[in-house]
């Protein structure tokens, strides 16, 4: 009986069918993909032979004959493939190094796959890069070969229950969540992942999540560009914002099977604009755990390499890999940092932008994506225009009730009982504060303290900090004139308040000017 094929080889015997006489398949799992091709041939019943530097022709099915002459070099290895009298396909393993080097190659390739245009043979390339000469591209099909999906990782995992003297202790949900912590491993990833855990205990159960989470952190963050957080924060720990959390709450059940029965696509994204520490980044972490998905950090900077073509490939492998963990929730801190070009990088930029602008458009796999600005001036228009993303929300300096509940977001972190702070009077000083400078404010009042006879903080202290500002200089001051330009997008309605339903317009009758702006601020005392 045959076994049944997996979608990768159910595309692979189209490509033969249809006659692409070169593929070039994007992967670091040799060995399974090696499998997959000897499967999807043996479903056809035509042979395949692997080939490389060291052990020149292998057959990989049972059909293949036995190559007797050896063909140690590339060119005679391709010389071979065409005298050899079967239409059968041919896998060459790391062949991309070898063009690289040698014109000759590329010509003598190019060439061969032109003729085998008029036979039945296939001749896949394999590498852990996706790099094709410029002379091949119109020969060349690119696939890349994603990590195994959840039926992949369950057959792993089937495959330690038949071994004999270990147990899997798990629920079908419990299996359900150890395969999906698994998902974005590779296969022989995923399987050192269990055995360690079989080895410490004997078996596996639920608990092993976080062995396999805790794995799978560190192998995502060799990626280079990715990382990999754990979803700690919850939504109470975000002081204000009122819209923007509503907004969230409303989206968290669009990633359901039944909103999928009933006509809804998976929210795309979130595009964060506004003044540096007023929690942004926060919100980014909030939704991973209200919605109780992965949290994927993509670092811009990362991305960008030394060598020609590094970065476009860094990119693509870093949203695939992405994809492969969803449903998650992809962060892109300070997304203008990676978007902006100069002109001194040869198009690079412009190259990984538009590589990121495409997937963000044609991407099928419930990703969601959370961008935050603090410089819009170096954001392309095209990247949030209507449609790119769900919502746009700008985050302007706390109000007075947001900064009431900042303090008691932060002063609740340090103590249990906060009775005898005066909120209001702290709220009322710390006028053009963001969150990041009063949970600084807070922590300052606590060393005050701490060095005047270890003796507990008080309102006092918090509110000398606050005036004497020799701790904490608002960001309101030192960076008037951008945070005076974030707010045109809110006036000019190309984003919405993350704090208020009301218009910008009714917004501005109600505004109130801090002292040490020229700016008005949005300010509604008590609301």
């Amino acid at each position: 009986m045959q076994e049944m094929l997996t979608q990768f080889q159910q595309e692979l015997i189209l490509y033969f069918k249809a006659r692409f006489t070169l593929i070039y398949v994007v992967t670091s799992e040799e060995e399974r993909l090696l499998k997959e091709i000897a499967g999807a041939c043996e479903n056809l019943g035509k042979p395949a032979y692997s080939w490389d530097v060291a052990d020149s022709f292998v057959p990989l099915t049972e059909s293949a004959d036995k190559v007797d002459r050896p063909a140690k070099d590339p060119l005679s290895a391709l010389d071979m493939i065409l005298k050899i009298d079967q239409d059968a396909v041919f896998v060459l393993k790391d062949f991309h190094g070898l063009w690289d080097k040698n014109h000759q190659i590329t010509r003598k390739i190019k060439n061969l796959a032109q003729n085998l245009k008029q036979t039945r043979k296939n001749i896949i390339v394999t590498s852990h890069v996706a790099r094709v000469p410029d002379e091949l591209s119109d020969q060349v099909y690119t696939i890349d070969y994603t990590p195994p999906d959840y039926d992949g990782i369950k057959q792993i995992l089937d495959g330690f229950a038949n071994i004999p003297n270990i147990k899997l202790n798990l629920t079908d949900l419990g299996k359900d969540r150890l395969i999906h912590s698994a998902l974005g491993l590779t296969a022989n990833q995923a399987q050192r992942v269990f055995a360690k855990a079989i080895v410490k205990k004997g078996g596996l159960d639920e608990q092993d999540i976080d062995l396999v989470t805790h794995e799978k952190k560190a192998i995502i963050r060799e990626s280079g560009a990715l990382e990999f957080y754990s979803a700690t924060e919850n939504i109470n720990q975000v002081g204000g914002l009122d819209v923007l959390k509503d907004w969230l709450r409303s989206r968290g059940n669009c990633f359901s099977s039944s909103a999928s029965d009933y006509g809804l696509t998976p929210p795309k994204g979130l595009l964060l604009i506004g003044v540096p520490g007023t929690g942004k980044s926060l919100t980014a972490k909030v939704v991973s755990g209200l919605w109780h998905q992965p949290l994927i950090r993509l670092d811009m900077g990362a991305v960008f390499g030394s060598l020609v073509g590094q970065s476009e490939e860094n990119i693509r492998k870093a949203l695939k890999l992405a994809e492969t963990v969803s449903p998650c929730v992809l962060w892109i801190d300070e997304v203008e940092k990676g978007l902006s070009d100069s002109g001194g990088d040869s198009g690079t930029s412009s190259r990984v932008f538009g590589t990121l602008l495409s997937w963000m458009v044609e991407k099928k796999k419930p990703v969601f994506v959370v961008c935050t600005a603090n410089n819009i001036s170096r954001i392309p228009p095209e990247f949030s225009r209507a449609g790119r993303f769900d919502a746009i929300f700008f985050l302007d300096l706390p109000t007075f009730k947001e900064r009431k509940e900042i303090f008691q977001v932060h002063l609740l972190k340090k103590r249990p009982v906060i009775d005898h702070y005066d909120l209001d009077q702290l709220a009322r000083e710390s006028e053009g504060y963001v969150g990041s400078e009063i949970e600084q404010a807070v922590i300052a009042a606590m060393v005050r303290a701490f060095n005047d006879g270890k003796r507990e903080f008080t309102t006092e202290d918090i509110l000398h900090v606050l005036k004497t500002r020799e701790e904490v200089v608002p960001i309101s001051i030192s960076q008037k004139d951008n945070i005076r330009h974030l707010r045109r997008w809110l006036e000019e309605g190309r984003a919405r308040s993350a704090s208020f339903r009301e218009t910008s317009s009714a917004l501005k009758e109600q505004v109130k000017v801090p002292d040490f702006m020229t700016t008005p601020s949005i300010e509604i005392e008590g609301k």
